[in-house]
């Protein structure tokens, strides 16, 4: 949304609202708090996207390691042996591939954790503020 080529974030609402007055309520605090939960909002977005990033280039990675250790898999597994010596090579190679499946999808899911964390920690930070910066408006209207 634009007005006059500026976004309504690049709008100063105090300005907006500087004729108008709203008894026992100040406005640029109103305004600054405000500012703050938007300025929250795009750090914890920001963080939330550059935590999916990760992700997707990680995964990336293992997609590509996946498609290197198959075709090598698949050389090994051609290669003339004694059948009992093919069996016990698929199992350890079963079991391989399993276990680096497992460890692949336990380091997405820290990923994923670390980037939900970090960008939570970002809002709740911003809402303790916002119940601290209501708690010194309610101080100083006791004050009055």
């Amino acid at each position: 949304m634009t007005t006059n080529g500026k976004t309504f974030l690049d709008m100063d609402v105090g300005k907006a609202f500087a004729g108008f007055t709203f008894p026992g309520l100040d406005i640029e605090s109103l305004v600054a708090a405000q500012r703050k939960n938007i300025e929250a909002f795009t750090q914890a977005n920001q963080l939330a996207v550059e935590g999916a990033q990760a992700v997707a280039r990680r995964q990336v990675e293992i997609a590509r390691q996946a498609v290197d250790e198959a075709s090598t898999l698949l050389r090994e597994l051609t290669t003339p042996s004694v059948p009992e010596e093919r069996v016990a090579k698929h199992a350890e190679l079963a079991k391989q591939a399993f276990e680096k499946g497992v460890a692949n999808a336990r380091e997405l899911a820290e990923l994923i954790t670390k980037a939900n964390t970090e960008a939570f920690n970002v809002l709740n930070k911003r809402v303790a503020e916002g119940f601290e910066e209501l708690r010194e408006f309610a101080k100083q209207r006791v004050a009055r």
